[in-house]
């Protein structure tokens, strides 16, 4: 009878040390995957994306992008072409929305990321990292043309198609990343 309680409690230790070692490996690779993206909180969720003209531009054209602001009772899409103005209840149907330190930038990179084949849409902070983390301010960007956006305070520019990375003006920190997903005409960010 001690044999076959012993045998039971040998594969007990043995699933308890396989499933340890499964949370730790799961644990180090969630700690590897977040490096790209910030620990600020975003959460915006916009369905019907193809009714807003700049922010469908942006999702749908390799290298377009779009800023998301709040502005009073509406938000605020805007892209190098124009603004448009939606209000806020409507879109955000009831739910909790955060748009980061000073609104967002989603669009489509014009080059897939590095070991990957195809571009998947992206979200960056609109504030200047390198300002917030120098003078503890924010400092919101304003898009170029060419999947680019630049600060008018430190006077960076940053290239929204490789990751957000400072491509004109002392070097610095890349814009910080949200975590975000989209399928046809519903955009979701969640960090």
């Amino acid at each position: 009878m001690n044999t076959a309680n012993d045998t039971g409690m040998a594969r007990i230790r043995k699933a308890c040390i396989a499933a340890a070692a499964a949370v730790t490996a799961l644990f180090m690779a969630c700690a590897e995957a977040d490096t790209r993206f910030s620990r600020l909180p975003a959460r915006l969720v916009v369905t019907n994306t193809n009714t807003i003209p700049q922010l469908n531009a942006a999702l749908g054209n390799p290298g377009e992008f779009c800023t998301i602001e709040l502005k009073g009772t509406s938000y605020r899409f805007t892209n190098t072409a124009g603004a448009s103005e939606v209000n806020r209840a409507a879109l955000a149907n009831y739910q909790s929305t955060y748009l980061g330190l000073s609104g967002l930038i989603v669009g489509l990179p014009a080059i897939p990321e590095p070991g990957d084949d195809t571009q998947h849409v992206v979200c960056f902070d609109l504030s200047c990292p390198n300002c917030y983390e120098q003078y503890a301010i924010t400092k919101s960007l304003r898009l170029k043309e060419g999947g680019r956006a630049s600060c008018p305070t430190c006077s960076r520019t940053y290239d929204l198609s490789t990751q957000g990375i400072v491509a004109e003006g002392d070097g610095g920190q890349s814009l910080f990343r949200y975590r975000v997903t989209y399928v046809p005409y519903t955009l979701q960010v969640n960090n």
